[in-house]
């Protein structure tokens, strides 16, 4: 174990020189209250209280520091990894401005409506522990905010091989886990799972509605639909509900209503664009879509790069039949047999003949210029005749 905590600690500290500076901001206040936490209670001063929060007390600032504030080693490296996690994955996409507005929307979201919950569990119950026995803090709340904007950005990008987890399952599966935990007694209250419940919650209605980008505000695409994080079987009566959840507030104009845009005069089909639809997503499925057909095209010309023996023989051939063929052509073997044939039959008159229009021809190509393969020949032919 000795061994590999210097390379664990030198990638850590590598990719954390890497961030930018709000990544290392929040990560050296998460450190540095925990060291203060061995001498003061920070979740009573820095944690939300529900007795507090609320008037007459009016802890407001609780929602802004309960999101940093751990008291055990664990919790630190989980808030520290959620929020690298999100520098490296979110950050490229949104900017370090985007990124720190969503941390304070998240924590202080999730602050409000779990101080509310357990308010209402109080006046069911009246009993006190409710207000001032809980204390909620850490960083669960952004935990559940971070899985639900991977689901957003690279939801399809596969977790575990066996069995096969993608990523739009994670914040699902997160609340499983911890509700787990909770049942079985490891986890102290339910103040962890109340905030990574309420995270993921307000998470998903600020990219969802709120977020501002280059094509608007939001993010309608189905594949982000409040659904989307049920299992198959329920998402039909969860989409009605949900269906009829934002009807309601549409009508009381706190959500916008989905607006789709058709563009009849596209060259190819008409395209469907949703206001809230990322540009940044499509691009980014679009070039892993180019990726992995450059591997498969890749792949076939490795394939195809040694030529058979076949080939090999018909450029052979074709080479031969490229170099003999000026020879056959130039008509230079076949008029001097002819004009051979009738010298050696003797001075006949159909030697003659041949001898008298071959020396016209040679004649008439020796004035155009141009040596003609049978003078040689014919002026033999004609110094055997004379003599």
């Amino acid at each position: 174990m000795n061994r590999y905590l210097p390379v664990a600690r030198q990638h850590f500290l590598g990719a954390l020189a890497s961030t930018s500076v709000v990544v290392k901001s929040i990560s050296a206040v998460v450190l540095l209250l925990y060291l203060l936490s061995w001498a003061v209670d920070t979740p009573y001063a820095l944690g939300v209280t529900p007795g507090y929060l609320f008037p007459p007390n009016f802890w407001v600032w609780t929602l802004a520091t309960h999101g940093v504030v751990e008291v055990h080693i664990w919790g630190v490296a989980a808030s520290i990894g959620t929020v690298m996690a999100c520098g490296r994955l979110l950050e490229p996409l949104w900017g370090a401005l985007e990124l720190l507005i969503f941390f304070a929307v998240v924590n202080v979201s999730a602050g409000v409506l779990a101080g509310l919950s357990y308010l209402l569990t109080y006046v069911a119950t009246f009993d006190l522990g409710f207000l001032f026995a809980v204390r909620v803090h850490g960083a669960a709340a952004f935990l559940g905010g971070v899985l639900v904007a991977l689901k957003q950005t690279m939801g399809d990008t596969t977790v575990l091989r066996v069995p096969q987890v993608r990523l739009k399952a994670a914040p699902a599966l997160a609340l499983l886990l911890l509700a787990m935990l909770r049942l079985s007694g490891l986890l102290e209250d339910a103040a962890p799972l109340a905030a990574y419940g309420y995270g993921a919650l307000s998470g998903w209605v600020y990219l969802r509605f709120y977020q501002r980008h280059s094509r608007g505000r939001g993010d309608m695409s189905d594949h982000f639909a409040f659904a989307s994080f049920f299992p198959e079987v329920l998402q039909p009566a969860v989409g009605l509900l949900a269906g009829l959840v934002h009807a309601m507030l549409v009508k009381a104009r706190v959500c916008r209503k989905m607006v789709k845009r058709y563009d009849v005069g596209a060259p190819s089909s008409i395209t469907i664009s949703l206001p809230g639809t990322d540009p940044q997503d499509a691009e980014r499925r679009r070039q892993l879509a180019l990726k992995a057909l450059n591997e498969r095209l890749k792949r076939v010309e490795d394939q195809s790069a040694w030529p058979s023996m076949d080939d090999e023989e018909d450029e052979e051939d074709d080479e031969v039949r490229t170099d003999t063929q000026p020879l056959l052509g130039g008509g230079g073997r076949e008029p001097s047999s002819a004009a051979t044939k009738p010298g050696l039959g003797g001075g006949g008159g159909a030697g003659g003949s041949l001898s008298s229009s071959s020396t016209s021809l040679a004649g008439a190509a020796s004035q155009a210029g141009v040596q003609h393969p049978e003078s040689s020949i014919i002026s033999f032919e004609d110094a055997h005749s004379r003599s």
